[in-house]
């Protein structure tokens, strides 16, 4: 690598770092002058604009007569950049602890939600394996593992959560039945997933109902928003995996209707564990 390229890494890295922080300032404020921006961060005005673009493609701000407004909640926490940024620790523990319910073997359908991308540094232990994904950050993070087969399925490419849906989407998950599903939600509202884009909705529908087996994944702060449109129950699954931190309330009371409830402890504080030992607690 030659020295113009190695100074233009640690530049693309504090420029994902300062855009990451100005979305969190405007996200946190509602709504902040352009100007302001600028000094805060110490940056020219012209880049500031260029970060804002940069942020207002990706759906999680507007620009409007030199101020930058937060999106509207539903978009915001659709946006694939700000869900990776939000409870890292959470939605790895739920991650690790569905590794246990995967079978060299299998035909795995995975999603396009973060929580479930944080399956790609624990998945390649139950190699041989299937993965079928319309996500892109998925594909390109699982490519090079030893023997993961990929599938990935096409569609219509969506900025805003970096994955392929639309009718050609779900048309290809109708003709393919796979052994596993893991998926993750929006919302818990009345025990029921939900989500705020029917797009979202058809594409995990298809899935839901492609697989034999289906796997959700959800950290705390899901049973704390709301959505617009249902998808399934959570009694509708044959496991719901919930991090360390879900109110106890919520276990007991779904645990009550007859969900298979697994809650994942900090991945720091103990191993990995087997399904039983975790099923029994």
């Amino acid at each position: 690598m030659n020295e113009q390229a190695a100074d233009a890494v640690p530049r693309q890295l504090r420029q994902a770092d300062r855009r990451h922080a100005i979305a969190n300032a405007v996200l946190f404020e509602g709504s902040v002058r352009i100007e302001e921006l600028a000094e805060r961060f110490g940056i020219s005005l012209m880049t500031a604009h260029r970060d804002l673009d940069d942020l207002e493609s990706q759906g999680i701000l507007r620009k409007s007569r030199g101020v930058a407004t937060a999106s509207s909640t539903s978009l915001v926490e659709s946006s694939d950049a700000y869900r990776s940024g939000r409870q890292r620790a959470e939605k790895e523990a739920v991650a690790r602890a569905c590794v246990d319910y995967i079978e060299p073997g299998q035909a795995v359908f995975l999603d396009d939600s973060t929580t479930v991308r944080r399956l790609g540094r624990w998945i390649g232990a139950k190699a041989p394996l299937t993965v079928i994904t319309n996500a892109l950050t998925l594909l390109n993070e699982l490519k090079n593992t030893r023997d993961i087969s990929m599938v990935g399925l096409g569609g219509t490419y969506v900025n805003w959560c970096s994955s392929f849906m639309g009718r050609i989407t779900t048309e290809e998950i109708s003709r393919l039945r796979a052994d596993l599903l893991v998926m993750s939600t929006a919302a818990i509202v009345d025990d029921t997933c939900f989500h705020q884009q029917p797009e979202t909705i058809d594409t995990k529908q298809a899935m839901f109902d492609s697989a034999a087996r289906r796997i959700l994944l959800a950290d705390h702060t899901k049973f704390e928003r709301r959505a617009l449109h249902g998808l399934v129950s959570l009694a509708d699954f044959d496991v719901v995996i919930v991090d360390w931190a879900t109110p106890e309330e919520h276990v007991t009371r779904l645990r009550g209707q007859g969900v298979s409830v697994v809650v994942a402890p900090q991945a720091s504080d103990q191993g990995p564990r087997t399904a039983a030992t975790k099923e029994s607690e």
